[in-house]
């Protein structure tokens, strides 16, 4: 199974928890600007570079889970971000990707490393 295949089973399962709402963040740089089309292709006048999706290293899904916390804490309901980076079982995970989990953790929110839908079962 491919990453991508395994990412949209993971969409569809971590989506289906009422309490959880999971996004595809693609990470990716382009340029942008006025089309112009030529025999020879596409060109671009006034191009200038942009940056897609949050940070390098963040996690393939991303949005946050729903916990009512305890009544020492008011009892109220909160959404906990939600980082899931998504690796076939062979997959390496980048120290880029090691940090963004770890970030993400050390603030309180939750990251995994998925490398199958069981993975997601106790988000």
């Amino acid at each position: 199974m491919t990453e991508s295949e395994l990412q949209a089973l993971i969409l569809r399962a971590a989506g289906s928890k009422p309490h959880v709402r999971i996004f595809r963040n693609q990470v990716g740089e382009g340029y942008v600007g006025k089309a112009l089309r030529d025999p020879e292709g596409v060109f671009l006048r006034d191009a200038r570079h942009v940056r897609m999706g949050l940070f390098p290293g963040s996690g393939d899904l991303i949005g946050w889970r729903t916990l009512t916390v305890t009544p020492d804490m008011v009892g109220k309901p909160i959404a906990q971000f939600l980082s899931i980076e998504v690796k076939t079982p062979t997959g390496r995970v980048r120290p880029d990707q090691h940090n963004w989990a770890d970030q993400i953790t050390a603030a309180g929110g939750h990251a995994i490393i998925a490398r199958s839908v069981s993975d997601t079962d106790n988000l």
